[in-house]
Formats: structure tokens, sequence, C-alpha cells
């Protein structure tokens, strides 16, 4: 999925409460792409490789440096969200919810990425399974998640100005 609809998402299921909650799920439901594919644009424009092929098969292909699987891995798992959550958890004594932002990302993800581009490895580093499922750029998929989003948010802003 485009990662400003994960974004939306997870500021329409996370951040409802007030804007600060908003941003907050907006910028951890981005996160996992910016920290992996944004890495890669600012390789690309400092200089240090470059642009790979991006029509070029992601899962049997060496077109992009290995650093980004590797944090692709790390930020697409649900093995290491449940990890990082239940950390945050202990060491603060509460949940920060706001992080299923990233957890509402990765469950997207799982649904909206084939084996064409970067399948997500949600079970990573138990497992590699992978699921070759659709593809987010199609328009059966991309077109409905805007229509959803735009109905969602719709939906809030009138309850919300119901509720003043």
């Amino acid at each position: 999925m485009d990662f400003i609809s994960h974004g939306l998402w997870g500021g329409i299921i996370c951040g409802r409460k007030n804007k600060k909650n908003f941003l907050w799920s907006f910028l951890i439901g981005i996160a996992p792409d910016v920290l992996s594919f944004g890495i890669l644009f600012v390789m690309i424009i400092l200089g240090f490789i470059d642009q790979p092929d991006f029509k070029i098969d992601s899962h049997n292909s060496n077109s992009f440096p290995s650093i980004i699987y590797t944090l692709y891995n790390i930020t697409h798992s649900l093995i290491i969200f449940g990890a990082v959550f239940l950390i945050i958890w202990l060491f603060f004594k509460k949940p920060f919810l706001l992080l299923f932002s990233w957890g509402i990302h990765i469950v997207l993800d799982i649904f909206t990425h084939s084996f064409e581009f970067f399948p997500t490895p949600f079970l990573w580093p138990l497992s590699d399974f992978k699921l070759d499922a659709w593809t987010w750029g199609s328009y059966w998929i991309f077109i409905p998640n805007v229509i959803l989003l735009i109905l969602l948010y719709f939906w809030f802003f009138i309850a919300r100005r119901n509720k003043k």
C-alpha cells in the first residue's frame, strides 16, 4: 500500500482522540516505509547508489542494496512489532496504543504486496514465509482504498462536528 494511505489508516484507526494523537499515528503508520524506502531514496539523492529498476522482481533481485531488504524485514515484521510493543509496555508500565499504527501498516501490506515487489516478511525473523497477495497499485485495490479512506474521514469529521 502507498505510504500516505498507511498514515491515513493509522490516523483514522488510532489517532482520532486529538490532533497530537493523529499526528503520531500518522507518522508511526508511515514509519516502516520511510525507514526502508526513505533511506533508499536518500542514498539515491546523495549519489551513493544508482536508482534501481523498480520494475525488476524485488523478491529475487539484487537490484536494491542489502540494507534495504534488512530494514524492510525489520520494519515489516509482526514479530518485531510485537516485541517492541511489549518492551515499551513493560518499560512504561502501560501500552502505547498509537504504536498499533505500525501493526496496521504491516497487516495491510500482507494483503497488498505480491511477490513482484517486496512481499511482506510478517513472520521475520522466525520464518521467511510471505504471501503472494494483490498489488496495491492495481486499480481494484487502490481505488477502493481511496474511496474507503474518504468515506471514513468524511464520517469522522461529520461525527466530530455534530459532537460540538
